[in-house]
């Protein structure tokens, strides 16, 4: 069995699916986007709620792959393309190429690592397997870039410091820096149980809650090689300016890093300002609101899923509907 047969076999349960749907509301006729197809989960509900269209797009392509047949399930209802969800504007110009101005009524983004890549050793993610220490969602092409190894071998100490607290919130990161250092001044890393020893020789054992010491540490070095947050940055703008007048804007998060400039985001899109109080005048926004929140506080799981699904336990849901009002210009705001 290979490994995207064995990927396929591996049950899979798409965090607050039923809230997801409910949020993009899909109707015959419509599109949408996913822009993180992964195994499928959220594309798979779309085009069972309605006779819509859904373009997929997944930088793995592990997972495209894998979603060939769920194309063959929906034949001229979707299409899964290998891109990075930043990309979702130009993919969709050219899977509907011919119109003067590609509008949709929906995108879905699904933020982090997903179990999938988790199992699979030779990804290098996971901390628990031992594997090449890679870390990269797109291992080929024009997606490809510098690996987890690359960052820890020629990174300078500050440097791999800064990474470690600012994308991992590791308090421990100065020490962790310069344990991988003089570890490296001796011999490279090339696996992830030793980054992931280095780690825990610093650290310690399991944290009270069960979590892995390396848990901060991996998670800092993926979103680093992978440019998650510029990622993130950049696939919220597209959204904003491929969403038609009511398009749905669904983002479902899974730690702070990820959620606040989600929710920065959509709260200066609709004209307010974090904290601000609704007793005091708003302040005059930059430009017209361009979405409209529909959940002030984030959606969450609820105890039953959390206990059928461990992984869910973090998520957060944030969903916002486009307006009348033309996307922001770049750089404003």
């Amino acid at each position: 069995m290979t490994s995207e047969q064995s990927q396929s076999a591996r049950p899979h349960n798409p965090v607050l699916l039923r809230e997801v749907i409910q949020s993009l509301a899909p109707k015959p006729g419509e599109r949408f986007i996913d822009g993180t197809f992964g195994a499928g989960g959220y594309t798979r509900a779309i085009l069972d709620a309605a006779a819509c269209e859904v373009l997929a797009l997944d930088r793995d392509p592990t997972a495209v792959r894998a979603g060939t047949g769920m194309v063959q399930d929906y034949p001229g209802r979707l299409t899964v393309v290998e891109a990075p969800f930043s990309a979702l504007e130009a993919t969709a110009a050219k899977r509907w190429s011919g119109e003067a101005a590609v509008l949709v009524d929906g995108v879905v983004l699904d933020l982090g690592v997903s179990s999938m890549q988790l199992d699979q050793a030779e990804r290098g993610f996971s901390f628990q397997s031992d594997g090449p220490l890679d870390m990269r969602m797109s291992q080929a092409g024009d997606l490809a870039g510098p690996t987890a190894a690359d960052l820890v071998n020629t990174l300078e100490q500050s440097a791999l410091a800064d990474i470690l607290f600012q994308l991992g919130e590791e308090r421990r990161s100065r020490a962790i820096a310069g344990a991988i250092v003089k570890r490296r001044s001796e011999q490279p890393f090339t696996r992830t149980l030793e980054l992931a020893s280095i780690i825990s020789r610093v650290l310690g054992p399991k944290k009270p809650d069960g979590r892995h010491p390396a848990t901060r540490s991996f998670q800092a070095l993926r979103m680093a090689v992978n440019d998650e947050l510029g990622e993130l940055t950049r696939a919220l703008t597209a959204a904003e300016r491929i969403l038609k007048p009511g398009g749905r804007l669904v983002i479902v998060t899974f730690h702070s890093l990820e959620d606040r400039p989600v929710k920065q985001f959509l709260v200066q899109r609709a004209g307010r300002e974090a904290g601000q109080s609704r007793y005091l005048p708003e302040k005059m926004a930059l430009a017209p609101p361009s979405f409209q929140i529909v959940n002030q506080r984030p959606l969450i799981p609820s105890d039953e899923e959390c206990d059928r699904n461990p992984r869910a336990r973090s998520a957060k849901l944030r969903a916002a509907i486009r307006t009348e009002a033309a996307a922001w210009p770049e750089g404003l705001g």
